[in-house]
Protein backbone atom coordinates (compact mmCIF):
# COMPACT_ATOMS: atom_id res chain seq x y z
CA UNK A 1 0.00 0.00 0.00
CA UNK A 2 1.30 3.46 -0.85
CA UNK A 3 1.90 5.65 2.19
CA UNK A 4 1.96 8.98 0.40
CA UNK A 5 4.60 11.12 2.21
CA UNK A 6 7.43 9.45 4.13
CA UNK A 7 7.37 9.05 7.94
CA UNK A 8 10.15 11.47 8.91
CA UNK A 9 8.60 13.32 11.88
CA UNK A 10 10.24 12.75 15.27
CA UNK A 11 7.23 13.89 17.24
CA UNK A 12 4.52 11.43 18.15
CA UNK A 13 1.53 12.06 15.84
CA UNK A 14 -1.61 11.04 17.80
CA UNK A 15 -3.73 10.96 14.66
CA UNK A 16 -1.35 8.41 13.19
CA UNK A 17 -1.28 6.39 16.39
CA UNK A 18 -5.05 6.25 16.38
CA UNK A 19 -5.06 5.31 12.70
CA UNK A 20 -2.58 2.49 13.32
CA UNK A 21 -4.63 1.15 16.23
CA UNK A 22 -7.77 1.35 14.13
CA UNK A 23 -6.02 -0.47 11.27
CA UNK A 24 -4.93 -3.24 13.63
CA UNK A 25 -8.49 -3.61 14.90
CA UNK A 26 -9.77 -3.78 11.33
CA UNK A 27 -7.21 -6.45 10.45
CA UNK A 28 -8.16 -8.51 13.50
CA UNK A 29 -11.86 -8.18 12.67
CA UNK A 30 -11.13 -9.15 9.07
CA UNK A 31 -9.31 -12.26 10.21
CA UNK A 32 -12.29 -13.32 12.30
CA UNK A 33 -14.69 -12.54 9.46
CA UNK A 34 -12.61 -14.49 6.96
CA UNK A 35 -12.27 -17.32 9.43
CA UNK A 36 -16.03 -17.28 9.83
CA UNK A 37 -16.53 -17.34 6.09
CA UNK A 38 -14.20 -20.27 5.64
CA UNK A 39 -15.75 -22.19 8.49
CA UNK A 40 -19.15 -21.46 6.99
CA UNK A 41 -18.01 -22.67 3.57
CA UNK A 42 -16.63 -25.78 5.18
CA UNK A 43 -20.08 -26.41 6.57
CA UNK A 44 -22.29 -25.42 3.66
CA UNK A 45 -20.14 -25.08 0.57
CA UNK A 46 -19.64 -21.73 -1.13
CA UNK A 47 -18.65 -19.76 -4.19
CA UNK A 48 -15.13 -20.71 -5.25
CA UNK A 49 -12.71 -19.96 -8.05
CA UNK A 50 -13.28 -23.44 -9.41
CA UNK A 51 -15.88 -24.71 -11.86
CA UNK A 52 -17.46 -28.11 -11.32
CA UNK A 53 -19.01 -30.72 -13.61
CA UNK A 54 -20.78 -34.02 -13.19
CA UNK A 55 -18.52 -36.88 -14.26
CA UNK A 56 -19.32 -40.42 -15.43
CA UNK A 57 -16.86 -43.28 -15.33
CA UNK A 58 -17.29 -47.06 -15.07
CA UNK A 59 -21.07 -46.59 -14.83
CA UNK A 60 -20.69 -44.44 -11.71
CA UNK A 61 -21.18 -40.72 -11.12
CA UNK A 62 -18.92 -38.20 -9.41
CA UNK A 63 -17.61 -34.63 -9.81
CA UNK A 64 -14.59 -33.10 -11.57
CA UNK A 65 -13.28 -29.54 -11.71
CA UNK A 66 -12.26 -27.40 -14.68
CA UNK A 67 -8.82 -29.02 -14.73
CA UNK A 68 -10.28 -32.50 -15.03
CA UNK A 69 -9.25 -33.36 -11.47
CA UNK A 70 -11.62 -35.64 -9.56
CA UNK A 71 -13.36 -33.82 -6.70
CA UNK A 72 -15.89 -36.53 -5.78
CA UNK A 73 -14.83 -40.02 -6.81
CA UNK A 74 -17.33 -41.58 -9.28
CA UNK A 75 -19.09 -43.97 -6.93
CA UNK A 76 -22.79 -43.09 -7.09
CA UNK A 77 -25.46 -44.89 -9.09
CA UNK A 78 -27.37 -41.69 -9.88
CA UNK A 79 -26.06 -38.57 -11.58
CA UNK A 80 -24.64 -35.91 -9.26
CA UNK A 81 -26.63 -32.70 -9.52
CA UNK A 82 -24.61 -29.46 -9.44
CA UNK A 83 -27.12 -26.58 -9.14
CA UNK A 84 -24.46 -23.94 -9.83
CA UNK A 85 -21.12 -25.06 -11.23
CA UNK A 86 -19.33 -22.17 -9.50
CA UNK A 87 -20.53 -23.33 -6.08
CA UNK A 88 -19.29 -26.47 -4.38
CA UNK A 89 -22.67 -27.96 -3.56
CA UNK A 90 -23.19 -31.43 -5.02
CA UNK A 91 -26.49 -33.28 -4.59
CA UNK A 92 -26.56 -37.07 -4.46
CA UNK A 93 -29.58 -39.33 -4.89
CA UNK A 94 -29.25 -42.85 -3.52
CA UNK A 95 -31.23 -45.86 -2.22
CA UNK A 96 -33.69 -45.41 -5.08
CA UNK A 97 -36.67 -47.77 -5.14
CA UNK A 98 -38.04 -47.52 -8.66
CA UNK A 99 -41.14 -49.54 -7.74
CA UNK A 100 -42.31 -47.29 -4.91
CA UNK A 101 -40.62 -44.05 -5.98
CA UNK A 102 -38.84 -43.74 -2.62
CA UNK A 103 -35.30 -42.33 -2.54
CA UNK A 104 -32.81 -40.56 -0.30
CA UNK A 105 -30.66 -37.49 -0.97
CA UNK A 106 -27.70 -35.76 0.59
CA UNK A 107 -25.55 -32.73 -0.17
CA UNK A 108 -21.75 -32.73 -0.26
CA UNK A 109 -19.14 -30.00 -0.55
CA UNK A 110 -15.80 -30.17 -2.35
CA UNK A 111 -14.19 -31.77 0.73
CA UNK A 112 -16.67 -34.63 0.43
CA UNK A 113 -18.31 -33.47 3.65
CA UNK A 114 -22.05 -33.82 4.05
CA UNK A 115 -23.82 -30.47 4.49
CA UNK A 116 -27.37 -29.35 5.32
CA UNK A 117 -27.68 -32.45 7.52
CA UNK A 118 -30.61 -31.01 9.48
CA UNK A 119 -32.91 -31.89 6.57
CA UNK A 120 -34.24 -35.26 5.42
CA UNK A 121 -33.88 -34.31 1.75
CA UNK A 122 -32.02 -31.61 -0.18
CA UNK A 123 -32.81 -31.09 -3.86
CA UNK A 124 -32.18 -28.63 -6.65
CA UNK A 125 -35.21 -26.94 -8.18
CA UNK A 126 -35.07 -27.83 -11.86
CA UNK A 127 -36.69 -25.90 -14.65
CA UNK A 128 -36.79 -25.98 -18.44
CA UNK A 129 -37.85 -23.76 -21.30
CA UNK A 130 -40.02 -24.42 -24.35
CA UNK A 131 -37.04 -26.07 -26.05
CA UNK A 132 -36.59 -28.43 -23.07
CA UNK A 133 -33.30 -26.77 -22.12
CA UNK A 134 -32.72 -27.69 -18.48
CA UNK A 135 -31.52 -25.32 -15.78
CA UNK A 136 -31.66 -25.06 -11.98
CA UNK A 137 -33.08 -22.14 -10.06
CA UNK A 138 -30.20 -19.96 -8.90
CA UNK A 139 -29.08 -19.80 -5.24
CA UNK A 140 -32.01 -21.82 -3.91
CA UNK A 141 -32.51 -25.43 -2.85
CA UNK A 142 -35.67 -27.12 -1.68
CA UNK A 143 -35.39 -29.04 1.57
CA UNK A 144 -37.67 -31.49 3.32
CA UNK A 145 -38.18 -32.05 7.02
CA UNK A 146 -40.91 -34.17 8.60
CA UNK A 147 -42.59 -34.61 5.22
CA UNK A 148 -42.88 -30.87 4.49
CA UNK A 149 -40.86 -28.76 2.04
CA UNK A 150 -39.16 -25.41 2.39
CA UNK A 151 -36.46 -23.38 0.62
CA UNK A 152 -32.94 -22.40 1.67
CA UNK A 153 -30.20 -20.53 -0.17
CA UNK A 154 -26.71 -21.88 -0.82
CA UNK A 155 -25.51 -20.53 2.52
CA UNK A 156 -28.21 -22.49 4.34
CA UNK A 157 -30.36 -19.47 5.17
CA UNK A 158 -34.05 -20.37 5.44
CA UNK A 159 -36.11 -18.52 2.81
CA UNK A 160 -39.34 -20.51 3.13
CA UNK A 161 -40.13 -22.57 6.21
CA UNK A 162 -40.69 -26.31 5.79
CA UNK A 163 -44.48 -26.06 5.75
CA UNK A 164 -45.42 -26.77 2.13
CA UNK A 165 -46.69 -29.99 0.56
CA UNK A 166 -44.62 -29.39 -2.58
CA UNK A 167 -42.35 -26.77 -4.11
CA UNK A 168 -41.57 -26.78 -7.84
CA UNK A 169 -40.54 -24.22 -10.43
CA UNK A 170 -43.06 -22.39 -12.56
CA UNK A 171 -42.00 -24.04 -15.79
CA UNK A 172 -40.08 -21.80 -18.17
CA UNK A 173 -39.98 -18.88 -15.71
CA UNK A 174 -36.90 -17.92 -13.70
CA UNK A 175 -37.27 -16.74 -10.11
CA UNK A 176 -40.79 -18.13 -9.68
CA UNK A 177 -41.55 -21.07 -7.38
CA UNK A 178 -44.88 -22.87 -7.34
CA UNK A 179 -45.80 -23.58 -3.71
CA UNK A 180 -48.55 -25.98 -2.59
CA UNK A 181 -50.24 -25.94 0.81
CA UNK A 182 -53.32 -27.94 1.76
CA UNK A 183 -54.14 -28.58 -1.89
CA UNK A 184 -53.93 -24.93 -2.93
CA UNK A 185 -51.23 -23.24 -5.00
CA UNK A 186 -49.40 -19.93 -4.94
CA UNK A 187 -46.08 -18.43 -6.08
CA UNK A 188 -42.93 -17.32 -4.23
CA UNK A 189 -39.73 -15.84 -5.59
CA UNK A 190 -36.15 -17.00 -5.01
CA UNK A 191 -35.76 -14.69 -2.03
CA UNK A 192 -38.71 -16.27 -0.23
CA UNK A 193 -41.18 -13.46 -0.90
CA UNK A 194 -44.75 -14.68 -1.40
CA UNK A 195 -45.94 -13.32 -4.74
CA UNK A 196 -49.31 -15.11 -4.75
CA UNK A 197 -50.79 -16.62 -1.62
CA UNK A 198 -51.56 -20.36 -1.93
CA UNK A 199 -55.32 -19.93 -2.42
CA UNK A 200 -55.76 -21.18 -6.00
CA UNK A 201 -56.51 -24.64 -7.35
CA UNK A 202 -54.10 -24.00 -10.21
CA UNK A 203 -51.41 -21.47 -11.19
CA UNK A 204 -49.39 -21.17 -14.38
CA UNK A 205 -47.38 -18.44 -16.03
CA UNK A 206 -48.92 -16.04 -18.53
CA UNK A 207 -45.73 -14.86 -20.21
CA UNK A 208 -42.01 -15.64 -20.37
CA UNK A 209 -40.87 -13.90 -17.19
CA UNK A 210 -41.99 -13.53 -13.59
CA UNK A 211 -43.29 -10.01 -14.18
CA UNK A 212 -45.89 -10.87 -16.81
CA UNK A 213 -48.45 -12.21 -14.35
CA UNK A 214 -50.11 -15.56 -13.75
CA UNK A 215 -53.14 -17.46 -14.95
CA UNK A 216 -55.00 -18.65 -11.85
CA UNK A 217 -57.87 -21.12 -11.40
CA UNK A 218 -60.48 -20.91 -8.64
CA UNK A 219 -62.56 -23.58 -6.88
CA UNK A 220 -65.19 -23.44 -9.63
CA UNK A 221 -62.59 -24.29 -12.28
CA UNK A 222 -62.72 -20.82 -13.84
CA UNK A 223 -59.64 -18.87 -14.88
CA UNK A 224 -58.46 -15.30 -14.36
CA UNK A 225 -55.19 -13.32 -14.45
CA UNK A 226 -53.32 -11.83 -11.49
CA UNK A 227 -50.17 -9.75 -11.88
CA UNK A 228 -46.97 -10.04 -9.80
CA UNK A 229 -48.29 -7.40 -7.38
CA UNK A 230 -51.45 -9.45 -6.67
CA UNK A 231 -53.62 -7.08 -8.71
CA UNK A 232 -56.50 -8.78 -10.52
CA UNK A 233 -56.20 -8.17 -14.26
CA UNK A 234 -59.05 -10.45 -15.35
CA UNK A 235 -61.65 -11.90 -13.02
CA UNK A 236 -62.01 -15.69 -12.66
CA UNK A 237 -64.86 -16.12 -15.10
CA UNK A 238 -63.29 -17.76 -18.15
CA UNK A 239 -63.25 -21.41 -19.16
CA UNK A 240 -59.72 -21.05 -20.48
CA UNK A 241 -57.02 -18.40 -20.88
CA UNK A 242 -54.28 -18.87 -23.46
CA UNK A 243 -50.67 -17.77 -22.98
CA UNK A 244 -51.24 -15.26 -25.76
CA UNK A 245 -51.30 -11.58 -24.87
CA UNK A 246 -49.97 -8.16 -25.80
CA UNK A 247 -50.96 -4.49 -25.83
CA UNK A 248 -53.26 -5.13 -22.82
CA UNK A 249 -55.18 -7.74 -24.83
CA UNK A 250 -55.79 -11.36 -23.78
CA UNK A 251 -57.06 -14.49 -25.50
CA UNK A 252 -59.78 -16.21 -23.45
CA UNK A 253 -62.55 -18.75 -23.92
CA UNK A 254 -66.10 -18.22 -22.71
CA UNK A 255 -69.23 -20.21 -23.50
CA UNK A 256 -67.09 -22.56 -25.56
CA UNK A 257 -65.82 -19.80 -27.87
CA UNK A 258 -62.40 -18.17 -28.04
CA UNK A 259 -62.18 -14.38 -28.17
CA UNK A 260 -59.94 -11.40 -27.38
CA UNK A 261 -60.74 -9.15 -24.43
CA UNK A 262 -59.00 -6.06 -23.08
CA UNK A 263 -57.79 -5.52 -19.51
CA UNK A 264 -61.27 -4.32 -18.53
CA UNK A 265 -62.76 -7.62 -19.68
CA UNK A 266 -64.49 -6.02 -22.69
CA UNK A 267 -64.76 -7.96 -25.96
CA UNK A 268 -62.40 -6.77 -28.72
CA UNK A 269 -62.51 -9.55 -31.34
CA UNK A 270 -65.01 -12.40 -31.22
CA UNK A 271 -65.41 -13.99 -34.66
CA UNK A 272 -63.84 -14.74 -38.03
CA UNK A 273 -61.27 -17.26 -36.79
CA UNK A 274 -60.88 -20.74 -35.35
CA UNK A 275 -58.03 -19.80 -33.04
CA UNK A 276 -55.82 -16.82 -32.16
CA UNK A 277 -52.15 -17.81 -31.90
CA UNK A 278 -50.42 -14.45 -31.51
CA UNK A 279 -51.17 -10.79 -30.85
CA UNK A 280 -48.85 -8.70 -33.01
CA UNK A 281 -46.20 -6.45 -31.48
CA UNK A 282 -47.30 -3.21 -33.14
CA UNK A 283 -50.26 -1.73 -31.27
CA UNK A 284 -53.61 -2.13 -33.07
CA UNK A 285 -51.95 -3.99 -35.95
CA UNK A 286 -53.83 -7.24 -35.38
CA UNK A 287 -53.41 -10.94 -34.69
CA UNK A 288 -52.25 -14.17 -36.26
CA UNK A 289 -55.26 -16.46 -36.59
CA UNK A 290 -56.07 -19.93 -37.92
CA UNK A 291 -58.91 -21.09 -40.11
CA UNK A 292 -59.28 -24.69 -41.30
CA UNK A 293 -55.78 -25.45 -40.08
CA UNK A 294 -54.10 -22.60 -41.99
CA UNK A 295 -52.57 -19.37 -40.66
CA UNK A 296 -53.29 -15.79 -41.65
CA UNK A 297 -53.43 -12.25 -40.24
CA UNK A 298 -56.42 -10.07 -39.38
CA UNK A 299 -56.85 -6.67 -37.75
CA UNK A 300 -58.55 -6.15 -34.40
CA UNK A 301 -61.66 -5.01 -36.28
CA UNK A 302 -61.82 -8.34 -38.14
CA UNK A 303 -60.41 -7.15 -41.47
CA UNK A 304 -58.40 -9.89 -43.21
CA UNK A 305 -54.88 -8.68 -43.96
CA UNK A 306 -53.53 -12.05 -45.09
CA UNK A 307 -55.83 -14.93 -45.92
CA UNK A 308 -55.30 -18.11 -43.93
CA UNK A 309 -53.04 -19.94 -46.39
CA UNK A 310 -49.83 -20.82 -44.55
CA UNK A 311 -48.94 -23.91 -42.55
CA UNK A 312 -47.48 -21.66 -39.85
CA UNK A 313 -46.78 -17.98 -39.20
CA UNK A 314 -44.36 -16.55 -36.63
CA UNK A 315 -43.77 -12.84 -36.09
CA UNK A 316 -40.02 -12.15 -36.34
CA UNK A 317 -40.21 -8.38 -35.84
CA UNK A 318 -42.84 -5.73 -36.43
CA UNK A 319 -44.63 -6.46 -39.73
CA UNK A 320 -42.18 -9.23 -40.70
CA UNK A 321 -43.17 -12.90 -40.50
CA UNK A 322 -41.47 -16.26 -40.90
CA UNK A 323 -43.97 -18.33 -42.87
CA UNK A 324 -44.17 -22.07 -43.57
CA UNK A 325 -45.58 -23.49 -46.78
CA UNK A 326 -45.20 -27.07 -48.05
CA UNK A 327 -42.76 -27.73 -45.19
CA UNK A 328 -40.42 -24.95 -46.35
CA UNK A 329 -39.79 -21.57 -44.69
CA UNK A 330 -39.77 -18.13 -46.22
CA UNK A 331 -40.37 -14.55 -45.08
CA UNK A 332 -43.33 -12.28 -45.87
CA UNK A 333 -44.36 -8.80 -44.72
CA UNK A 334 -47.70 -7.53 -43.41
CA UNK A 335 -48.87 -6.98 -46.99
CA UNK A 336 -48.10 -10.62 -47.89
CA UNK A 337 -45.16 -9.58 -50.04
CA UNK A 338 -42.51 -12.31 -50.26
CA UNK A 339 -39.22 -11.06 -48.87
CA UNK A 340 -37.44 -14.39 -48.85
CA UNK A 341 -38.44 -17.37 -51.00
CA UNK A 342 -39.73 -20.60 -49.49
CA UNK A 343 -36.46 -22.48 -49.94
CA UNK A 344 -35.29 -23.10 -46.39
CA UNK A 345 -35.62 -25.77 -43.71
CA UNK A 346 -35.37 -23.25 -40.88
CA UNK A 347 -35.26 -19.48 -40.52
CA UNK A 348 -34.47 -17.70 -37.27
CA UNK A 349 -34.27 -14.04 -36.37
CA UNK A 350 -31.77 -12.71 -33.83
CA UNK A 351 -33.19 -9.54 -32.35
CA UNK A 352 -29.99 -8.31 -30.70
CA UNK A 353 -27.93 -8.69 -33.85
CA UNK A 354 -30.89 -7.77 -36.10
CA UNK A 355 -29.88 -10.61 -38.42
CA UNK A 356 -31.67 -13.52 -40.07
CA UNK A 357 -30.20 -17.01 -40.38
CA UNK A 358 -31.73 -19.27 -43.05
CA UNK A 359 -30.59 -22.90 -43.14
CA UNK A 360 -31.01 -25.44 -45.93
CA UNK A 361 -31.41 -29.21 -45.67
CA UNK A 362 -27.63 -29.68 -45.61
CA UNK A 363 -27.23 -27.33 -42.59
CA UNK A 364 -25.65 -24.62 -44.73
CA UNK A 365 -26.65 -21.19 -43.47
CA UNK A 366 -27.17 -17.86 -45.14
CA UNK A 367 -26.75 -14.96 -42.73
CA UNK A 368 -28.70 -11.88 -43.82
CA UNK A 369 -29.14 -8.29 -42.74
CA UNK A 370 -32.51 -6.71 -41.98
CA UNK A 371 -33.01 -6.06 -45.69
CA UNK A 372 -32.76 -9.83 -46.37
CA UNK A 373 -29.49 -9.44 -48.22
CA UNK A 374 -27.19 -12.45 -47.89
CA UNK A 375 -23.98 -11.18 -46.30
CA UNK A 376 -22.23 -14.44 -45.35
CA UNK A 377 -22.70 -18.18 -45.91
CA UNK A 378 -21.38 -21.28 -44.19
CA UNK A 379 -22.22 -23.63 -41.35
CA UNK A 380 -23.29 -21.57 -38.34
CA UNK A 381 -21.31 -22.55 -35.25
CA UNK A 382 -22.25 -19.86 -32.75
CA UNK A 383 -24.05 -16.56 -32.26
CA UNK A 384 -22.61 -14.74 -29.25
CA UNK A 385 -24.91 -11.85 -28.41
CA UNK A 386 -22.93 -10.89 -25.29
CA UNK A 387 -19.77 -10.15 -27.29
CA UNK A 388 -21.55 -9.26 -30.54
CA UNK A 389 -20.22 -11.80 -33.02
CA UNK A 390 -21.09 -14.98 -34.88
CA UNK A 391 -18.92 -17.85 -36.08
CA UNK A 392 -19.23 -19.65 -39.41
CA UNK A 393 -17.37 -22.67 -40.68
CA UNK A 394 -16.34 -21.78 -44.22
CA UNK A 395 -14.18 -24.11 -46.31
CA UNK A 396 -13.24 -26.07 -43.18
CA UNK A 397 -12.08 -22.89 -41.44
CA UNK A 398 -13.75 -20.97 -38.61
CA UNK A 399 -14.44 -17.32 -39.45
CA UNK A 400 -15.56 -14.65 -37.00
CA UNK A 401 -17.86 -11.75 -37.90
CA UNK A 402 -19.47 -8.93 -35.96
CA UNK A 403 -23.11 -8.02 -36.49
CA UNK A 404 -22.05 -5.55 -39.18
CA UNK A 405 -20.73 -8.60 -41.09
CA UNK A 406 -17.15 -7.43 -40.79
CA UNK A 407 -14.65 -10.25 -40.46
CA UNK A 408 -12.76 -10.06 -37.18
CA UNK A 409 -9.44 -11.55 -36.20
CA UNK A 410 -10.26 -14.24 -33.67
CA UNK A 411 -7.31 -13.10 -31.57
CA UNK A 412 -9.21 -9.86 -30.97
CA UNK A 413 -12.29 -11.80 -29.88
CA UNK A 414 -10.81 -14.79 -28.05
CA UNK A 415 -8.53 -12.59 -25.97
CA UNK A 416 -8.08 -15.07 -23.11
CA UNK A 417 -6.83 -17.86 -25.38
CA UNK A 418 -3.20 -18.94 -25.45
CA UNK A 419 -3.57 -21.00 -28.63
CA UNK A 420 -5.44 -20.42 -31.86
CA UNK A 421 -6.58 -23.03 -34.35
CA UNK A 422 -4.82 -22.76 -37.69
CA UNK A 423 -4.86 -24.76 -40.93
CA UNK A 424 -2.10 -25.58 -43.39
CA UNK A 425 -1.97 -28.16 -46.18
CA UNK A 426 -5.40 -29.43 -45.11
CA UNK A 427 -4.15 -30.23 -41.60
CA UNK A 428 -4.86 -28.43 -38.33
CA UNK A 429 -2.41 -27.12 -35.78
CA UNK A 430 -2.19 -24.25 -33.29
CA UNK A 431 -0.36 -20.93 -33.20
CA UNK A 432 0.15 -18.41 -30.42
CA UNK A 433 -0.83 -14.73 -30.43
CA UNK A 434 2.31 -13.87 -32.35
CA UNK A 435 1.68 -16.42 -35.06
CA UNK A 436 4.32 -18.86 -33.85
CA UNK A 437 3.49 -22.51 -34.39
CA UNK A 438 2.97 -24.24 -31.04
CA UNK A 439 1.28 -27.43 -32.23
CA UNK A 440 2.37 -28.81 -35.58
CA UNK A 441 -0.14 -29.22 -38.41
CA UNK A 442 -0.90 -32.89 -37.80
CA UNK A 443 -4.61 -33.18 -37.03
CA UNK A 444 -7.51 -33.99 -39.35
CA UNK A 445 -9.90 -31.81 -37.37
CA UNK A 446 -9.76 -29.71 -34.22
CA UNK A 447 -11.57 -27.10 -32.16
CA UNK A 448 -10.62 -23.79 -30.61
CA UNK A 449 -9.69 -23.73 -26.94
CA UNK A 450 -12.63 -23.78 -24.58
CA UNK A 451 -12.82 -21.39 -21.64
CA UNK A 452 -10.88 -23.87 -19.49
CA UNK A 453 -7.91 -23.98 -21.83
CA UNK A 454 -8.51 -27.35 -23.51
CA UNK A 455 -8.95 -28.02 -27.21
CA UNK A 456 -10.20 -31.16 -28.92
CA UNK A 457 -8.07 -32.69 -31.69
CA UNK A 458 -8.92 -35.46 -34.16
CA UNK A 459 -6.53 -37.89 -35.81
CA UNK A 460 -7.30 -41.08 -37.77
CA UNK A 461 -10.99 -40.74 -36.92
CA UNK A 462 -10.46 -40.50 -33.14
CA UNK A 463 -10.65 -37.53 -30.78
CA UNK A 464 -8.37 -36.48 -27.95
CA UNK A 465 -7.34 -33.24 -26.21
CA UNK A 466 -4.49 -30.80 -25.67
CA UNK A 467 -4.05 -28.24 -22.88
CA UNK A 468 -3.36 -24.51 -23.08
CA UNK A 469 0.36 -25.18 -23.67
CA UNK A 470 -0.33 -27.46 -26.60
CA UNK A 471 0.56 -30.57 -24.62
CA UNK A 472 -1.40 -33.74 -25.27
CA UNK A 473 -3.49 -34.62 -22.21
CA UNK A 474 -5.61 -37.25 -23.94
CA UNK A 475 -4.36 -39.21 -26.92
CA UNK A 476 -6.93 -39.36 -29.77
CA UNK A 477 -8.77 -42.56 -28.79
CA UNK A 478 -12.46 -41.63 -28.72
CA UNK A 479 -14.89 -42.14 -31.61
CA UNK A 480 -17.30 -39.23 -31.18
CA UNK A 481 -18.99 -39.25 -34.58
CA UNK A 482 -22.47 -39.33 -33.00
CA UNK A 483 -21.82 -36.35 -30.73
CA UNK A 484 -23.28 -32.94 -31.54
CA UNK A 485 -20.53 -31.04 -29.69
CA UNK A 486 -16.93 -32.16 -29.15
CA UNK A 487 -15.44 -30.75 -25.96
CA UNK A 488 -12.88 -31.89 -23.39
CA UNK A 489 -11.97 -31.13 -19.79
CA UNK A 490 -8.61 -32.83 -19.39
CA UNK A 491 -9.11 -36.51 -20.23
CA UNK A 492 -12.92 -36.19 -19.95
CA UNK A 493 -15.09 -35.60 -23.02
CA UNK A 494 -18.52 -34.00 -23.04
CA UNK A 495 -21.38 -36.51 -22.79
CA UNK A 496 -23.73 -37.23 -25.65
CA UNK A 497 -26.87 -35.96 -23.89
CA UNK A 498 -26.39 -32.19 -24.11
CA UNK A 499 -29.17 -31.47 -21.63
CA UNK A 500 -27.35 -33.34 -18.88
CA UNK A 501 -24.07 -31.39 -19.25
CA UNK A 502 -21.68 -34.03 -17.93
CA UNK A 503 -18.21 -35.29 -18.85
CA UNK A 504 -17.34 -38.89 -19.54
CA UNK A 505 -14.19 -41.00 -19.33
CA UNK A 506 -14.21 -44.49 -20.77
Amino acid sequence: MSRGRRYEERKLNMKKVFAVILAIVVVIMSIFIIKGIFSKEEKTGGITSKTYFAAFKDNKWGVIDENGDIIIEPSYEEMMIIPNNKTDIFLCTYDVNYDTGDYSTKALNSKNQEIFTEYNKVEAINNHDENDTLWYEDNVLKVQKDGKWGVINYDGKVLLNTEYDSIESVQGIKNALLIEKEGKYGVADNEGKIILDPIYTGVTNLGKDNRSGYIVKNDEGLYGIVDASKNVILENKYEEIEKVYGNDLYVVSQNGKQKIVNKDGQDVLTEGFDQITNILKTKDSGVIYTSNGKYGIMTLTGEIKIEAQYDNLVEAKANVFIATKDNKRGIIDIDNQEKLPFDYNTITYNEIGDIYVAEDENYNSQVMNNQFEVKQTGILIEINTDSGYFVLRQNDEYKYYNFKFEEKNKKDILTSHTLYLDKKDNQYGYIDKNGNVVVEYMYDDATEQNEYGFAAVKKDGKWGAINNKGEVVQEPTYNLDDYLIIDFIGKWHLGKDMNMNYYNQE
